[in-house]
């Protein structure tokens, strides 16, 4: 199948997805903590069961590989592959806030070719395919975010997963001109750095490859970029899956 009918076929999946996961925190989460001190519901267990089972209809001889489930994740090599992330933010998630997402990128060759990313709480779907195909969906309408036209801005806003700001990001945001910066949890950061709601993020290394794949995609789909802190592409499937440093930006600063 080509890029394009595999994304736009799992648009209803993740549509359900995020319907399921809005349905089971109202009837009250059960919830663990992981080996690695993070927390993980049954919600999370179960969005990843339906994504996983869709992904693997359209693409069955595509490994995937998802936070929430170890198979896959000991193969000596990965070029062609997807990366899951059932439920970004799960803190938000098990809190009843609004910035968690439901994640899944097409990595082929190592980069990142396609992402889908549901904000239930938000009302809010993102997906790409292709170079100026980055699409959100909401309110029933759906937008090229590749055509939106940004013009240059007087202040320059960033999201990040902190309210404290470490030497080395504010090292790059002085470099940037960075005048406010606004905490964000989840691959939402991504989203509305597409939608031009915000102009980028930047972090030290941290998290995994799952986190970032779907984002990374749509980003740079509408027309931005994803390097690390020296310029270099991000590539995926490295043996621990923990991903590098990262500076995201919008086509409006580039």
């Amino acid at each position: 199948m080509e890029i394009k009918k595999i994304i736009n076929s799992l648009i209803d999946t993740f549509q359900d997805a995020g319907d399921l996961s809005l349905d089971l925190r109202r009837k009250g989460l059960t919830q663990k903590i992981k080996i690695d001190n993070t927390p993980v519901s049954n919600g999370d267990l179960e969005v990843n069961k339906m994504i996983i089972k869709k992904i693997s209809e359209i693409t069955p001889e595509i490994p995937i590989i998802s936070e929430e489930d170890s198979e896959n994740k000991d193969l000596e090599i990965l070029n062609n592959f997807w990366l899951v992330d059932p439920i970004d933010g799960t803190y938000d998630y098990i809190n009843n806030l609004d910035e968690f997402t439901i994640n899944a990128g097409l990595i082929l060759d190592n980069k990142p070719v396609a992402g889908i990313i549901n904000a239930p709480g938000k009302k809010r779907m993102f997906y790409s395919y292709g170079d100026n195909n980055a699409y959100e969906i909401s309110n029933k309408k759906t937008i090229n975010l590749s055509d939106y036209n940004f013009k240059k801005k007087d202040s320059i806003k960033f999201v990040s997963y902190s309210n404290k700001i470490k030497p080395e990001i504010k090292k790059i945001y002085e470099q940037i001109g960075v005048k406010e910066n606004f905490r964000m949890k989840s691959s939402f950061k991504f989203c509305v750095v597409a939608s031009g709601e915000f102009d980028g993020y930047v972090a030290e290394p941290r998290a995994y490859e799952w986190d970032i794949a779907a984002g990374h995609a749509i980003l740079i789909h509408s027309g931005g970029t994803v390097t690390d802190f020296d310029g270099n592409e991000i590539l995926y499937g490295k043996k621990d899956f923990k991903n590098p440093s990262i500076i995201v930006k919008n086509k409006s600063i580039l």
